[in-house]
């Protein structure tokens, strides 16, 4: 499957704009949510290859978003998920999000460079 359509899930308005950008300059079809429910609806609601997904979102957490996604059989063939957070997670958390998450990244050390990167690295 050939990554094309990606939606970003990201509350931060600079880290946001900043995959958007180098994301569409790679040619990627890029949709992008700053909440967790408007990140969770279009998810549901448009067919996604990649979804990057951040933990701490308003409205709803980015670990309730992956719970929801990957407990729909629909969505689990169908879209990659990258997690991605600034924050320490427990053991048990980060455990959860990467047996349900394709990549799990911590932001401070993800460049768009290095996130172009992991992308292909999915879509090989």
């Amino acid at each position: 499957m050939a990554i094309k359509t990606i939606l970003i899930v990201e509350d931060d308005r600079f880290i946001g704009e900043m995959y958007v950008r180098s994301l569409k300059k790679a040619g990627y079809d890029v949709d992008w949510m700053i909440d967790g429910n408007d990140g969770l609806i279009a998810a549901r609601n448009k067919q996604y290859d990649l979804i990057l997904l951040d933990v701490m979102l308003p409205e709803r957490r980015g670990t309730e978003i992956l719970e929801s996604l990957r407990g729909s059989e629909d969505l689990i063939p169908r879209s990659k998920v990258i997690v991605f957070t600034n924050f320490e997670q427990d053991e048990e958390s980060r455990t959860a999000m990467e047996t349900h998450a394709d990549a799990y990244l911590i932001k401070a050390d993800i460049t768009p460079n290095k996130l172009l990167s992991v992308i292909q690295q999915l879509d090989a």
